[in-house]
Order: C-alpha cells, then structure tokens, then sequence
C-alpha cells in the first residue's frame, strides 16, 4: 500500500537540509501576492462544495488522509493514530481527494508551519472533506477562529481517535483535549506505547519516552500544547521496542521535547533507561537518542559518553544551543550559559571521538544585539557544526517573547544570511573520503536515486539503490563527499540483519495474525473482550 503519510517538515533532527518547508508553500500563505495569470472560475469551481453528513455511519468504511506537519513525536503520534484508524478498517490514503476525512496533525514552532496548516484546513472545508486537526496548534491555542467548528484530537487523546473521526463523519464536532494521569495522580507520558500503529518507514521505530519539558523559554509554544513533564515507565519503552525489533525494525529513535529530563518525574533517569535499551537491541540494528537541551544532560555526561560507545548507539546528539550570547540565552529562559553548552561539546568530543553534535541557532531574537550576534557567530566558527538548523526569530502569539521590542526585519534576514555563509563555508566530511564504514541502510534518497545510510556517527551515506541492500548492514567505502552526506562504495556482501523480515508499507504494527495469514479485525477483537467480560462480571455476581 502506498505511504499513509505526507509530511512537509520532516523529523527536526534529521540530517537533511530539505527539512524546511518549500518557498511554493511558504508564499502560499500570503494573501496580497498578485497572481499574473488570470483564469476564468466557473461557479461550479468557485462555491464550496457541500459536506456529506452521514447520520448512518458504518465505521471502518471510510478512507482517511493524515498529514503530519513537525518533529519526530509528531510523526509517532500521527503513526499511532494511523494505526489505530486502520485497525478499526478505515483505509488510508496518500490521495487527499480521493478521502471522505483529512487528519491534520500540526506543529506550532515556526509560524510557516501554522501558515500551511491553516491553508490546508481551508482546502479541506472548501472541497467538502471532514477535517480533524490534531497536534500542538489546537492543544496550544483551542480558540483560534480558524479552528472554530472542527473536531480536535488533544496532544494526550491520541487513542482516542477512532471515536473522533467516528463522530466526525456524522458531522459532529468532537474536542478531547483531557491530559493522562497516572494511578499516582501525576502526568503520565500520554496514550498507551503499545497500541497498533502503521510507521511512515517500517524499519524505523519512532518512541516518545516523555511529554512535555520543564524548561519556560520566552519564544516556545510547544509549551502551552505539550504542558510539564510527563514520562512513560521505562518497562513500557522498553517492551516497545521489543515488539518492535519482532515485526522487523532496524533502527529506534528516542524522541521527545527534551530527552535529556527523561525520569525526573518518576524516580528514573535517561542513563538508566538507555541502559535497559541496549539489553533488547538485536546484534546489527540501532539506537538513535534525540534532543536535550543543555542544563539537563550535564549531569548526566560521563553516563552518556558511556552509552554512546555501545556498538549498537549512534554516536550523536542533537544539543540545540539557540545563541552564543549569554543575555541572550537568559531573555530566552534558556537556564544555561554558553560555557555550559560548551562544557558538553568539550566533554563529548573528547571522551566520544567521532562523535556528531548537531545544534540550532535562532537569529534575530528580541533585543539581540551585533555584539550578541557576534558572539554566535564565533560559537558556529569554533566548533564547526556539521548540523546546523538555522532560523529567523518568529513570534508566537501568547509567548513572552512576542511583546519584546523585536530586530528589524531587514536586519534579522542580514544575520541569518551571515551565519548561513559561514556554515557553507566548510565541509565536515571532505576527510573522510577513503574510510571504510559499517553503515546501517534504512530509506531512499529525496531524488529516489539512491538508499540512504548512516555509519556509527549517524552521518548520511548514500549507497547504490540496490534491493538487497535495504535493511542491511553494509560494508562501504567512501569515494566523494558533499555539504550534508558521503558516497559510499560497498566492499563486501550485505549482513543479513534484524530479527525478521520488515512489515509491509502501510501494514499496522500490533495486529496478530491468524493462522491463514490473514489479520483478526480490531472491532472483533475488541467486541469478544467485551463478551467475555460481560460474561466474567454476570458470573460473579
């Protein structure tokens, strides 16, 4: 089945320059652009199309188109409810207008991103498609006049999709915007980990080990969506991706706002949990930890230095920085100076030698001055960053940093200019033409020309697109390198790698098999669980 998924920012640690989103699209959003070329509208064209409601609705006969718009929890919240959506039988599409529903799960870190979702919204109503946002926008900001009238999955109700949509189709407007307790009464990380899903890459298992964050950055909206720190029982992560290395997964990616605080909340730590981890990862397949920020792995460093010499750990982390200024960092709330972000570079790349540190750079925040400016300048030029995501300042309504005296557009576009020249200005990989590497082969390029790899230091080698060798370990030589990926020459035979073979494109996570191969429906699975407990419960009494 094609990919059930259509994404316009891609995972924000990715190693890909591609990650923002096009010009067509971000120009899309501009309500004074002229248009040069006139065409004559029919009133057919021109009028929305009605809604149909359907009061009578079978559910799981309906096609549902999901877009996913942000960072990797996102995309493994979008996977859940996929799943979920294709367990109960609705069929998934990669067509918009060929689907009775749209799924929009949205990101509210850059306004671009809310831009295109809005317009997105817009098409959906004026085509007569049921639309159901999800995501961080209307968790964030529920009233928004745009959202008005539509169906709402909260950032923690992800499990309860099915019902939405259901509900949706009847035209109903359902919000669920409720958070997840523990037995205890504290935050729990959200839904269940072990409901079905259908992965946007079925070698690549993306797991939230925590929500929320305990930082109070002036510029972030992520907050108000995501909330304080929430994380899930380390047995639950782990159980996850034991499941998931069964049904053929090479690769798991640790993601959430900020790993780094991981634990905090329940008497765990990231270190302890990274520990169970590695235990359950088969020989050949891989760990990729994802974003913390700085005051929150210092304590824990020497832990991960140790972790990330296990064979089957990336050698990577994502730190993002946002400024080489001190006032900076503290108009952000960032509760960290830029010697302690240094401290963690110094101590990575000494004790981990090798090792990938990618960071981010916001340029133009409110009262940044040049001398500020210059100080972020000297950071970038210091360690040379081979992963730099570099973005202007934008002011995200209900945030602190919206009602600072903000740098003149004209001067924010100069600085981001000046820092991107200077990340241009060198090439991270040039020395490593002639190395021999071990490289784990686990997508296809953007131009569909090649299979794309990532060595121990999850640097991006791209492999001869060869069938075989998805999936694999493989044996390289690098023979040219790029800005953002190396070319690599394979040496030896494809290691066959993994516990099994992968599912299928589209095929949900979760779902047993019967016997003849065929898969036992959800509803049915669901409705025999109720029958046996009404049973149990009539016995009893």
């Amino acid at each position: 089945m094609p990919g059930a998924f259509d994404e316009i920012i891609d995972d924000i640690e990715d190693l890909i320059s591609s990650q923002e989103i096009t010009p067509k699209e971000r120009y899309a959003s501009r309500k004074n652009v002229s248009v040069r070329s006139k065409k004559r509208v029919s009133k057919q064209d021109s009028e929305p199309t009605e809604k149909v409601i359907l009061e009578s609705v079978v559910p799981g006969t309906q096609t549902i188109y999901v877009k996913t718009w942000g960072c990797a929890h996102n995309n493994s919240d979008s996977e859940y409810m996929a799943g979920l959506l294709a367990a109960n039988g609705y069929k998934l599409t990669e067509d918009k207008f060929d689907a009775q529903l749209w799924l929009l799960n949205s990101c509210t870190v850059k306004s671009p991103a809310e831009d295109h979702f809005k317009n997105e919204i817009e098409l959906g109503q004026s085509r007569g498609i049921h639309v159901v946002v999800a995501g961080c926008v209307p968790q964030g900001a529920p009233r928004s006049n745009y959202l008005t009238g539509l169906s709402v999955v909260g950032v923690q109700q992800i499990d309860r999709i099915v019902e939405i949509v259901e509900e949706t189709l009847k035209g109903h407007t359902v919000r669920l915007f409720g958070q997840k307790k523990t037995g205890e009464g504290r935050k729990a990380g959200g839904a269940s980990l072990l409901l079905p899903k259908v992965r946007k890459n079925p070698l690549i298992e993306i797991i939230p080990i925590n929500t929320g964050c305990l930082n109070q950055c002036t510029y972030c909206k992520t907050k108000h969506a995501r909330g304080e720190l929430g994380s899930y029982p380390p047995e639950e992560i782990v159980e996850r991706a034991r499941q998931s290395f069964t049904e053929g997964v090479v690769e798991i990616w640790l993601t959430s706002e900020d790993t780094g605080t991981y634990g905090r909340d329940i008497g765990s730590s990231l270190p302890e949990l990274l520990w169970k981890l590695v235990d359950v990862i088969p020989e050949g397949c891989r760990l990729r930890l994802g974003m913390t920020n700085p005051p929150y792995i210092l304590e824990h460093l020497s832990e991960v230095a140790k972790i990330m010499h296990h064979p089957r750990v990336y050698k990577f982390l994502h730190v993002p920085v946002q400024s080489g200024s001190d006032q900076v960092l503290s108009d952000m709330k960032r509760e960290y100076t830029r010697a302690d972000f240094e401290r963690v570079v110094d101590f990575l790349r000494q004790k981990v030698p090798g090792i990938t540190i990618a960071t981010d750079i916001i340029c133009g925040f409110p009262g940044e001055s040049d001398a500020d400016f210059e100080d972020t300048m000297r950071l970038c030029d210091k360690y040379r960053f081979p992963s730099l995501f570099i973005n202007q300042f934008f002011a995200r309504p209900g945030t602190p940093a919206a009602k600072m005296t903000k740098v003149p557009a004209k001067e924010v576009k100069k600085r981001t200019k000046m820092l991107s020249e200077l990340f241009r200005s060198y090439e991270p990989y040039g020395h490593k033409v002639g190395e021999v590497y071990d490289v784990l082969v686990t997508d296809i390029s953007h131009d569909k020309n090649y299979f794309v790899a990532h060595n121990e230091f999850y640097e991006q080698v791209l492999v001869p697109k060869v069938e075989k060798y998805m999936g694999k370990m493989l044996t390289v030589k690098i023979t040219s390198a790029s800005k953002f990926s190396m070319m690599g020459e394979p040496i030896d035979k494809p290691k066959m790698m993994g516990l099994t073979a992968p599912l299928k494109k589209g095929e949900v996570s979760g779902v047993q098999s019967l016997p003849t191969g065929k898969k036992l429906p959800f509803p049915i699975v669901v409705l025999f669980a109720a029958v046996v407990f009404r049973l149990i419960w009539i016995f009893l009494l």
